[in-house]
């Protein structure tokens, strides 16, 4: 299975490189784009979820590491929930 890695820009500035088990990321965010930060956070749930039952359906099992992803994105957004005007970008992804 492709996996996909993204590279997140956070409304503070910093950027992190995430992960995803399938290209399913790729249906729900597109590089250099600006998100509010819940509509980031619902199309991430939405992709990763979607990427995790892929990896099901393939080998039997569930991904943790898109668990442990989604999770990862949800604490680094609860600073900005609060911000209105926040925006996460998405920069590249990565094969």
């Amino acid at each position: 299975m492709p996996q996909v890695w993204f590279h997140v820009r956070w409304p503070d500035n910093h950027v992190t490189r995430c992960y995803s088990p399938s290209t399913a990321i790729r249906d729900y965010l597109a590089p250099h784009t600006d998100y509010p930060v819940t509509d980031f956070l619902e199309r991430s749930r939405q992709a990763l979820t979607q990427a995790g039952e892929r990896v099901r359906q393939k080998y039997g099992y569930a991904c943790s590491s898109a668990a442990d992803q989604l999770e990862t994105l949800e604490i680094t957004a609860q600073p900005f929930l609060d911000q209105t005007d926040a925006i996460i970008r998405v920069e590249e992804f990565e094969s």
